[in-house]
């Protein structure tokens, strides 16, 4: 009997070893080249990659279900990019809201961080679009769930702290994101982010219109807006021309009349959101007397006829049919115009997307984020320009809110930044940055006033150039 347990004994000790060596051959060293550890990823594919001095950069794909409560209804490729500086840096992930560009580029955060960068191309924009796309599934819940999807893919390698960030639609999404997964970031840092709580209730903009900038300023605009109408015939044919030449069409907006007078009410709003009171100049004195091609010039330089054609409409049907479910839309007044020359006023996003694509407005979306936001807040930095009509209705902070802020940058448009914040406020809204991300040096832990960012700029990498487009 003690021979048969001893045999029996030796006998497992020897299969032990067999296995532990099987195993440990089996085991494959961990990879340690970022590109390696990153194609690792399950899902993870690579487009391409671009040098860039000091970083890697990365074009990739990521396979997410096009319905994250039901991944059997299938997958799309969604395109993100990587910027990689370090693995011992914090990461910033950013979003436009619309397409990823796939040259290297560093948001504000990012910079004063000195941290990498993961940027996602929302769903939807081609060409992270499912094939057939199932509209249904464009909703801010979905876009949220995909980033906390790459959150947890890429935690496990860029594992320090992580701050969220985009500007306009995409401080829009950074917002969403932080109501839907509060765990995932350490930070939010929201740029120039509309809030459109109630749809119908858009009086705060028109109250905008009627005091931002100087009288001399408003006067001009107006003018120029007034007299586009005024000169309609003769502008529309110069329209239709202008189409013909380049091959657009009008079938989405329904007519060219209906583009131009669309492209006409755009302009004052087109001016105040990516101009600054010293442009004021360049705007026509006496539209009355101002000739044909000074009134076109200036209205194709700031608001831009092709927009509304179907060729520039399409690339923007995913914001224009989350404006018409769920975000919401803007419609203003125009007082200064008589309504002889208005026909039909400020369209709703129905007339920007294919009839083909059901469209149903959900009132509440909104207003849940904007009830978290206020009750809820932790962290969160909100940026806004003075003069940009997308912040005439903002995200504000109730008494729930923690830590988190509600800044303005004076005569600043849509492009609104930290850098842009008078002194205090930058050193304030830096020195958090900096703490939520878990870098702030010892002396700016003990005065934020001496906050700045730890990156020096780069004239390339942080480049600015906004997209010249009148959607948030």
């Amino acid at each position: 009997m003690r021979k048969a347990l001893r045999w029996l004994l030796a006998f497992t000790v020897f299969i032990g070893t067999l296995s532990t060596a099987g195993t440990a051959t089996a085991v494959q060293p961990e990879a340690t080249d970022i590109k390696d550890r990153l194609l690792a990823v399950p899902g993870m594919s690579l487009i391409e990659e671009k040098p860039y001095p000091g970083y890697r950069f990365f074009v990739l794909n990521y396979t997410q279900p096009v319905d994250h409560r039901d991944p059997a209804k299938g997958t799309f490729q969604q395109r993100i990019t990587v910027l990689h500086k370090d693995v011992s840096r914090p990461t910033v992930f950013y979003t436009s809201g619309y397409s990823v560009s796939t040259a290297p580029s560093r948001r504000e955060p990012t910079q004063i961080v000195d941290g990498n960068q993961i940027s996602m191309e929302y769903r939807y924009f081609t060409p992270s679009r499912p094939s057939p796309a199932d509209w249904s599934k464009l909703d801010i819940w979905q876009a949220a769930s995909d980033q906390h999807r790459i959150f947890k893919a890429l935690k496990p390698v860029y594992d320090k702290k992580w701050l969220s960030t985009g500007g306009s639609k995409g401080g829009m999404t950074a917002t969403y994101y932080e109501r839907f997964y509060p765990r995932d970031m350490d930070g939010v840092v929201a740029y120039v982010a509309p809030n459109d709580v109630v749809n119908q209730e858009d009086s705060a903009y028109d109250r905008f219109f009627a005091t931002v900038g100087t009288e001399e300023c408003r006067d001009r605009l107006n003018g120029v807006q007034r007299e586009a109408l005024v000169r309609r015939d003769v502008m529309e044919e110069r329209y239709a021309k202008y189409a013909a030449d380049n091959g657009y069409t009008f079938r989405t907006v329904g007519s060219l009349d209906k583009a131009y007078e669309a492209t006409v009410l755009d302009y004052v709003w087109g001016f105040w959101q990516y101009s600054l009171l010293s442009d004021c100049g360049t705007i026509p004195a006496d539209a009355k007397n101002a000739t044909d091609d000074e009134i076109w010039n200036t209205l194709d330089a700031i608001a831009g006829f092709s927009f509304y054609t179907d060729q520039g409409l399409e690339p923007y049907t995913p914001y224009y049919y989350q404006a018409g479910t769920q975000l919401g839309a803007p419609t203003i007044h125009f007082p200064h115009i008589e309504k002889k020359y208005i026909r039909y006023g400020y369209l709703p996003p129905r007339y920007y997307v294919p009839r083909d694509i059901e469209m149903r407005f959900q009132p509440g979306a909104m207003r849940d984020v904007d009830t978290w936001v206020r009750h809820n807040a932790r962290q969160m930095l909100f940026v806004y320009g003075e003069n940009d009509p997308w912040g005439a209705e903002p995200f504000r902070l109730g008494k729930g809110a923690r830590d988190s802020y509600v800044l303005t940058a004076p005569g600043a448009n849509h492009g609104a930044r930290v850098a842009g914040l008078v002194d205090d406020e930058k050193a304030l809204a830096t020195a958090k940055i900096l703490q939520w991300a878990g870098v702030a040096p010892a002396a700016v832990q003990a005065d934020p006033a001496k906050a700045k960012p730890l990156a020096k700029f780069d004239a390339k990498l942080d480049k600015r150039g906004a997209e010249r487009t009148l959607r948030p």
